[in-house]
């Protein structure tokens, strides 16, 4: 597994994986709360100076799609531990017996217990960490049914949507749903990420990554005020798996329902979570973007879901 800026470098990945075409969407399971977006017309990418290079953000560029559904919260633990008690799934990090946490997170009298990733070594390697235990053995999910499902790989999310009968949003329906209606904004509410003092997501504050001066990991998906499509966090809290294979080549503008490469090493990941700081991963931007290998699980990255609106 390979991952994304604000992840891990390197990790090993799950043999034998074969990859599997996005699943068919069917009539969504009760209790996916879906929001209908109508037709839009918007301005995708960003050519913001503040950039990453090799994102491919740019350029910014005319993009057109069909009316579709998105959730309003990214999955939460709670409604992954239905589809994991109705299937027996098992994810890829229960697999491979180890996943990387966040140092902050783990234990100061335990630290130095594992292996830190080599170019970020505020990465640990945690042996059986997952999604019921995301920050580790001792850890669980017990007072965060509510908050977003991590340690998640794509392969995850797309067996989650196969049992929910919905699907990974595409990189374009993401951005059009997390910019709510505005043009060439920065973020779901303007240009600055601090009106007014506080940033308006859960991202880091302080000095990274030692120092945070609010409390370090995930909060609840309903947490913030929701854009103006009603989507909550679509900025921060954590980075979220799209449909689409990583690509920097865009198509000429107008693009009709674009859902990238055919082919690719990387799925593209969207919003920005919890670490993303200034000074290290500003791409919690709308614009902004990222990549990570499918098989890649992380304690920063979950997925919300989409449908077809027939």
């Amino acid at each position: 597994m390979t991952a994304h800026c604000c992840g891990p470098a390197a990790a090993v990945a799950v043999p034998g994986r074969v990859e599997s075409a996005q699943p068919a969407a069917v009539a969504p399971r009760p209790g996916q709360r879906l929001i209908d977006l109508p037709a839009a017309r918007f301005a995708m990418g960003a050519e913001h100076p503040d950039g990453v290079p090799g994102d491919g953000e740019g350029p910014v560029r005319e993009t057109v799609l069909r009316p579709y559904r998105i959730a309003a919260t990214t999955v939460t633990n709670a409604k992954f531990a239905a589809f994991v008690k109705d299937t027996g799934y098992r994810t890829d990090a229960e697999k491979l017996g180890s996943a990387f946490v966040f140092h902050l997170l783990v234990p100061e009298t335990e630290r130095r217990r594992y292996r830190a990733a080599e170019s970020t070594p505020w990465w640990l390697e945690v042996p059986g960490a997952c999604w019921r235990m995301p920050d580790g053995p001792g850890s669980g999910i017990g007072e965060r049914g509510n908050h977003p499902v991590v340690q998640v790989s794509w392969h995850d999310a797309q067996a989650y949507c196969a049992w929910a009968g919905v699907r990974l949003p595409t990189e374009a329906e993401w951005e059009n749903a997390a910019r709510g209606g505005t043009v060439r904004q920065r973020f779901p509410w303007g240009s600055e990420l601090a009106p007014g003092g506080r940033p308006h997501a859960n991202v880091w504050e302080g000095r990274f990554p030692t120092h945070h001066t609010g409390a370090v990991g995930t909060t609840s998906v309903t947490a913030y005020r929701p854009n103006a499509f009603g989507l909550y966090n679509m900025i921060g809290n954590v980075w979220e798996w799209c449909a689409d294979w990583f690509g920097i080549e865009h198509p000429e503008a107008p693009a009709h329902n674009p859902a990238g490469p055919h082919t690719g090493t990387h799925r593209v990941i969207k919003g920005g979570s919890y670490l993303c700081h200034e000074s290290y991963c500003n791409r919690y931007r709308l614009g902004a973007r990222s990549r990570s290998t499918p098989d890649t699980a992380s304690g920063n990255t979950g997925f919300r879901v989409a449908a077809d609106l027939s």
